[in-house]
């Protein structure tokens, strides 16, 4: 299991950008590559990503060859992923293959770019809210080429998925704040495909993807469940170290003899056309 960068602890969206971009976006590659693989994305694809998040996803389809567009409302993450995209070519680019240019945008797609430059548009972000995707998703869907690619993922079963108890504590939490304080993506059995029919898209298939929560320590898994957003509104309701106490005790269970900690779970997505 990979160490994470550093250990300290880091405060403010800067910081936990690179927490999200050190520890915990590297848990969704099995996701990413399952879809990528079923699509055959290659150098004749062009892609748009919907919460591109800080570009591990974007890079693993530049790896692919193909042409490579994000869009992502967090500027932080969103700064991570134009390092990277520009430091890929020199470290990652296969000896032969020239990097494609790839295209970061902050926010949700402006009305400059038609979803209609693209045949495959993914939204891989599992904790991104139903209510700031469903437009990005409206607007797709009325700009894209008949027959372009959609991908939606999100959470798995909750029996499925170990973290959906860990994340119990961050709904427990919010509480005092009211019922709309904490919002997880739809995880049930239709609801992905509902999203994609709200939307004016026709699903064409589905998968489940294996994406098992890997930590060296404790406290990395702590700063990695922290970076993905989902305990601001517990942090809210209470205080930061309340929320550190908890949360490294709901995930007592889930670590080691070596102090690792390990959570399986199974991540869905649906394919849709437009």
């Amino acid at each position: 299991m990979a160490p994470t960068l550093s250990r300290e602890s880091r405060l403010g969206a800067e910081g936990r950008a690179r927490d999200w971009a050190e520890i915990q976006e590297r848990m969704l590659v099995p996701l990413y590559e399952t879809v990528y693989d079923r699509l055959e994305v290659d150098a004749a694809t062009r892609l748009l990503a919907l919460g591109c998040g800080s570009g591990l996803a974007l890079l693993l389809a530049a790896g692919r060859g193909a042409a490579v567009t994000g869009c992502d409302s967090d500027e932080a993450r969103l700064a991570l992923a134009r390092a990277r995209l520009e430091s890929w070519p020199a470290s990652g680019a296969p000896r032969g293959r020239r990097a494609r240019p790839a295209r970061l945008l902050s926010g949700p797609p402006p009305a400059a770019v038609s979803a209609g430059e693209y045949d495959v548009i993914t939204a891989f972000d599992p904790v991104e809210p139903v209510a700031e995707l469903r437009p990005a998703l409206d607007r797709v869907a009325r700009t894209a080429r008949r027959g372009s690619t959609v991908v939606l993922a999100g959470w798995g079963p909750p029996e499925r998925c170990a973290t959906s108890r860990v994340l119990r504590t961050a709904a427990r939490l919010a509480e005092p704040r009211g019922p709309g304080a904490y919002e997880l993506r739809l995880s049930g059995r239709d609801d992905l495909e509902d999203l994609a029919r709200g939307a004016g898209l026709r699903p064409d298939g589905s998968g489940r993807v294996a994406c098992p929560f890997g930590y060296p320590d404790l406290r990395s898994a702590v700063r990695g469940l922290l970076s993905t957003g989902l305990f601001d509104a517990a942090a809210a309701a209470t205080d930061r170290h309340q929320v550190d106490k908890e949360l490294t005790e709901a995930l007592h269970p889930y670590r080691r003899p070596d102090g690792t900690v390990r959570m399986e779970n199974v991540f869905r997505y649906v394919i849709a056309r437009t």
